[in-house]
Order: C-alpha cells, then sequence, then structure tokens
C-alpha cells in the first residue's frame, strides 16, 4: 500500500500542474545544501517537490553510517525524492530498496560535472552513456516496482543526441526527467532552452527544466519558452527561498523561519551561517553588507 502511494503522490503532482497550467515547483539537489531543515524551510513558500542533496548509492547501500550521515527525513518532508550517484545498476536499486519507505522517488545523477565525479565514472559524465543509464533504471524497477524513479541529466552538444538519451530514459521506465540545460562544460552561461523543449516535444513522460531562474520573474518566461512540466531551481532558491512564492527578495519572516527550523532541528552553526549568508545577500542595503561578512568569521 505504501509503495503505491509514492507513485500517486509524484503522478499526482504533474497531473494537477496540468490542471491549473502551474508548473510543478522544485527544490533541485544541492551538494551541502539540500538538508531536512532548507527542505522544510522552502516547502512553507510554495515549493511543492524537493530533493535530496546527491548521495553514493554504493556507500548508502553497504554503510549503516553513510545512510546515518547523509539522510535524516521527517513526516512532513513530503514530497521528497532520494537522488543517488552510481555507475553499477544493483547499487542504485539496493540504495532505492533501503531508502523507499522515507521518499516518494528516487532519482539518478547524470547531471553533476564535478571533476571527482568524473574520474569516479558518475555523474555527467554517464549522459554518453545511455545504455548503462537505462540497465540502472531498469534494475531499480525491476528490485522496487512500485517506486518511482526519475533521472536528471545535462544535455550533450548534439541535439539529436540529447534527444536519444531522453527517449532511451523514458523507454527503461522512468516517470520523469529533470534536464540541466548546459552541457558538462557549460558554466554561468544562459540555459540552452530550444533543446528542453525539444526533449518535451520528443518524450511522453513529464521534463522538468533546470537552470537559469533566479527570480520569481524568470519563472514564467522559463516554462514558456521550454513548455516543462516543472522548473527545478538551486541558486535561485539559496538565495531567496520564497522565490515560489513570488517574493522578489527574501522576506524578512523567511529569515525568521530559517531560524526557528535550524534551532529546531538543532542545525548545526556552519550550515545556519552559510544560508543565512545565502539569504542576506540582496536583502542588506550596501553599507550593511559588511556586516553579514563577518558571519563566516564568527
Amino acid at each position: 500500500m505504501m509503495a503505491n502511494c509514492q507513485k500517486d503522490v509524484i503522478t499526482d503532482l504533474f497531473r494537477r500542474s496540468k490542471e491549473t497550467g502551474e508548473p510543478v515547483k522544485v527544490c533541485a539537489p544541492m551538494v551541502r545544501y539540500s538538508s531536512l531543515p532548507f527542505r522544510h524551510l522552502v516547502k512553507l513558500y510554495n515549493c511543492d517537490l524537493t530533493f535530496t542533496h546527491m548521495m553514493l548509492a554504493d556507500c548508502f547501500s553497504k554503510a549503516q553510517s553513510a545512510r546515518d550521515a547523509d539522510f535524516q527525513h521527517c513526516k512532513a518532508d513530503r514530497p521528497l525524492i532520494a537522488q543517488f550517484a552510481a555507475s553499477d545498476p544493483e547499487d542504485f536499486a539496493a540504495a532505492a530498496k533501503l531508502i523507499a519507505p522515507y521518499v516518494d522517488g528516487v532519482d539518478l545523477n547524470c547531471g553533476c560535472p564535478q571533476r571527482w565525479a568524473i574520474k569516479e565514472g558518475i555523474g555527467a559524465c554517464m549522459c554518453t552513456n545511455s545504455d548503462l543509464i537505462s540497465r540502472i533504471v531498469r534494475r531499480c524497477k525491476e528490485v522496487n516496482p512500485h517506486l518511482t524513479v526519475s533521472v536528471k541529466i545535462r544535455i550533450l552538444d548534439s541535439l539529436e543526441e540529447t534527444i536519444k538519451l531522453a527517449q532511451a530514459i523514458e523507454a527503461a521506465g522512468a516517470a520523469f526527467i529533470s534536464v540541466h540545460g548546459r552541457t558538462i562544460k557549460e558554466r554561468n552561461v544562459t540555459p540552452h532552452f530550444d533543446y528542453v523543449r525539444a526533449i518535451k516535444n520528443n518524450v511522453s513522460i513529464p521534463v522538468i527544466h533546470n537552470g537559469g531562474v533566479y527570480s520569481p520573474a524568470e519563472l514564467g518566461p522559463a516554462v514558456e519558452s521550454t513548455g516543462a512540466d516543472g522548473v527545478m531551481c538551486a541558486q535561485g532558491l539559496l538565495n531567496n527561498p520564497a522565490l515560489f512564492a513570488g517574493h522578489k527578495e527574501t522576506p524578512l519572516q523567511c529569515v525568521q523561519d530559517w531560524v526557528n527550523i535550524a534551532i529546531s532541528y538543532g542545525t548545526t552553526f556552519v550550515t545556519f551561517k552559510h544560508h543565512l549568508v545565502f539569504m542576506l545577500e540582496n536583502v542588506l542595503p550596501k553599507h550593511e553588507k559588511k556586516y553579514s561578512a563577518l558571519i563566516p568569521l564568527l
């Protein structure tokens, strides 16, 4: 019964989105920052779906210490997708089975461009190996037939190859796909919205656009340009956790909410201050920013 409900939660998100014409609003997986307290915060401000940070499937499936360190949750922390990096189908399937009772789906990270990930054969480098991605998704579905499985990718240089990749992921049984509209080599450039739209036009599963949305004003145009079913934000939400609620800057109430949430979860001071600095970056007047700069030194 629990497993069937897992699938229905994600399916219903996209169904309601189609009925209302509002995109599914998603908080991206972010190393160090997609912790339980921050997921709680953004859900107070119209975020529909959150992801954990990228976890290593092999470590998670084999060590209780890794599971304790990587994953914290509570009943209110839903809907939630657990994201794993994996290059072995058995590791991904095993990690998914362990975490399935506590989440609404699992996601395969094929978008991380960091050098250490590429060296390990995980993350964005996997986008050139659609066969491996397909085998990982299929094996996970075999072991966890009722669990929602998705994949997050970056685009390839070739539009044709990018479309083929997305189609292979759909054929393998993925419930939806998240697309970062930049290649593995691109940083801080305008996303290729046309690639995301091309993917959307060539698959039947929902597509979430990731990249280039840092304010409420950019949300609508991103959806119009891509035709995506949802929008995923990372840096934009770090700077303004209330972005999806239409706030141009982080409202003071949101800052107060963060303080209260951080205290209630026993958040470490390092994590607390990092988020606070992000939130205050665009809020404080210029003459007061020198004081926020002192926060990391406390």
